[in-house]
């Protein structure tokens, strides 16, 4: 029992240094998001043919602080990963730990791509969308604030939800998934996908669709991947594929 209690403490010491090297990481990439957040704000405001209005002092810092934050979150993924990986090493064999470990600079690609689906082509559509609403009838004033908490909603769940098909491959490859589990989770996935669009996106209809559609070509995506690693995983093991 000792033995047994002194290996469980074993582990998460382990798991309680890599937190640590993980959150040092992501205060090193907020301090250096922070030395040129000006140029980033500036940059992601380049379009826009209005300044923003702030309410307070405080609302400045927000935004400075939440830009840095979602850079930080971006630079910060690769090494989390890592840090899993490392945890998670030993009890891997050989095979196990190279592919796994081959994932890890696909996990920021993806969030990266999905972070810049929602900013260049979602963010600027539904705000284009919302604007022409009020041309002519109101008078369009933006906060920083409400700017940037609007675009936030638009494009960073994308970076997670882009995820997506790089979680069903490694899954598929441990064997805890496999194509048939997704395609009878079909619907229930789809109605998920469904309220998550919702969700994330402004009460209008245009822009529901505009996320649902791409979600629900990553599910389909997923599934056709997962085939794809499942029917190799059958050949390698020696297994007949139907």
């Amino acid at each position: 029992m000792d033995r047994k209690e002194l290996h469980v403490m074993e582990h998460l010491e382990e798991l309680r240094g890599r937190m640590i090297k993980t959150l040092l990481a992501f205060i090193v990439f907020f301090i250096l998001s922070f030395i040129y957040v000006e140029h980033i704000y500036q940059w992601l405001i380049r379009d826009l043919d209005q300044k923003l209005a702030v309410l307070g002092p405080s609302d400045i810092l927000w935004v400075y602080m939440m830009i840095a934050a979602v850079c930080s979150l971006a630079g910060v993924i690769p090494v989390a990963a890592y840090q899993i990986w490392r945890y998670i090493a030993p009890a891997l064999n050989r095979e196990e730990r190279r592919v796994t470990l081959g994932f890890i600079p696909f996990l920021f690609l993806l969030f990266i791509i999905g972070v810049a689906f929602g900013y260049f082509v979602l963010f600027p559509t539904v705000l284009g969308f919302l604007t022409s609403l009020s041309q002519g009838q109101f008078e369009t004033l933006f906060t920083a604030e409400r700017y940037f908490r609007f675009m936030l909603n638009l494009t960073l769940p994308f970076g997670l939800l882009f995820e997506m098909p790089l979680v069903v491959i490694f899954l598929t490859k441990l064997g805890i998934l496999n194509p048939l589990r997704l395609a009878k989770a079909r619907k229930i996935s789809y109605f998920v996908l469904i309220v998550i669009s919702i969700l994330v996106t402004p009460p209008d209809f245009m822009s529901d669709i505009l996320v649902t559609v791409p979600l629900l070509i990553l599910y389909e995506l997923s599934v056709t991947l997962s085939k794809i690693v499942y029917r190799k995983r059958l050949l390698n093991e020696g297994l007949s594929v139907t």
